[in-house]
């Protein structure tokens, strides 16, 4: 399998994984009226296609370890479960996300969710793999967790001059949040010891976990939906347009390229998991940025909130570049 050997392509990787992670959601946009319960089965389309594509593609290149299809056939039982495990919570986790987003917008669910799931994610991350300079890891999440505050001012600020909108939107991602920090630890320490499989396989067993756990959950929100709306019927999922489904697996394909992008990197000597979960997380940054210049959901805030978005960014930015920092200085 292919694996980075220096630390300039293992970041190339961590970016890759930030950017799938913080655009995947986009799809939601580009189907207007499609409900996110009926567009997520799309999505698990494309994670299985994903993994399947990246494994027999990079995951049966190269010198290092196992190829993918061996690393299948010789994986062992505790490593399938904790990757499947992982699969399972990042399910729910997802879901709860989709929903806030659904409710509260891009710039608002993404920020409060992803960014606590950062916080979450690199301190269980770094407790199972200590690994990079502790001061600049957790004085960067520090600085995320200020951009955060500032992301939640901005949203009140927003709200105030919208009083119809209800709160529940932050509720749900800081829920999301909370369960998407607990996933990574699993997937890390099915990746940990002698023999365990490689980043391909671990891949493929942890999207085999969220489909298997979307089937009772999403029909679950399908039924008693948190939006407030309507129950979702599976016949107006196939009544929806074909190029919604497409825009659907291809959200998935995209989070999944991400999610190969970030486990291989995290294999990485130099760099451990919590080094690269933190940095992918900094998909909050490029989903408040597709949120407010595309999607324009700030357009009509007050000058306060926008400002308080400004110092969302600045702290985003400080806070990524001493997580990226932290290998280099050990």
């Amino acid at each position: 399998m292919y694996q980075p050997e220096t630390y300039g392509i293992a970041l190339l990787f961590m970016i890759l994984s930030m950017l799938c992670w913080g655009s995947w959601a986009n799809s939601m946009k580009l189907c207007p009226g499609y409900r996110f319960q009926l567009l997520y089965w799309d999505f698990i389309v494309g994670l299985i296609g994903g993994a399947v594509l990246w494994g027999a593609t990079l995951g049966s290149m190269g010198a290092v370890g196992r190829s993918f299809y061996t690393d299948i056939a010789h994986a062992n039982m505790h490593s399938i479960l904790l990757a499947m495990t992982g699969g399972a919570i990042f399910n729910v986790a997802n879901l709860l996300l989709v929903a806030a987003i659904d409710i509260a917008g891009l710039a608002v669910a993404f920020p409060i969710g992803i960014g606590l799931a950062l916080v979450v994610g690199a301190i269980s991350s770094y407790i199972i793999s200590p690994k990079g300079n502790s001061f600049l890891l957790f004085g960067g999440i520090a600085l995320v967790v200020t951009a955060i505050v500032f992301d939640a001012i901005a949203y009140r600020l927003r709200e105030t001059e919208r009083t119809a909108m209800s709160r529940r939107g932050i509720i749900i991602s800081l829920i999301a949040g909370l369960l998407m920090g607990t996933f990574y630890p699993f997937v890390s320490k099915a990746m940990t010891g002698e023999g365990t499989p490689g980043p391909y396989a671990i891949l493929l067993f942890f999207v085999i976990g969220v489909s298997i756990c979307a089937i009772p959950v999403n029909y679950l929100l399908m039924r008693f939906p948190l939006d407030g709306q309507e129950p979702a019927s599976m016949r107006s999922y196939w009544r929806a347009p074909g190029i919604w489904h497409l825009w659907g697996a291809l959200g998935g394909a995209i989070w999944c390229t991400g999610a190969m992008a970030n486990f291989v990197a995290s294999q990485a000597n130099i760099v451990g998991p919590a080094v690269s979960y933190s940095i992918g997380q900094g998909a909050t940054m490029i989903s408040a940025c597709w949120g407010v210049f595309v999607w324009r959901e700030f357009s009509a805030a007050p000058a306060r909130s926008k400002s308080s978005l400004k110092w969302m960014f600045i702290f985003f930015l400080c806070g990524l570049t001493a997580v990226a920092c932290a290998p280099i200085f050990p």
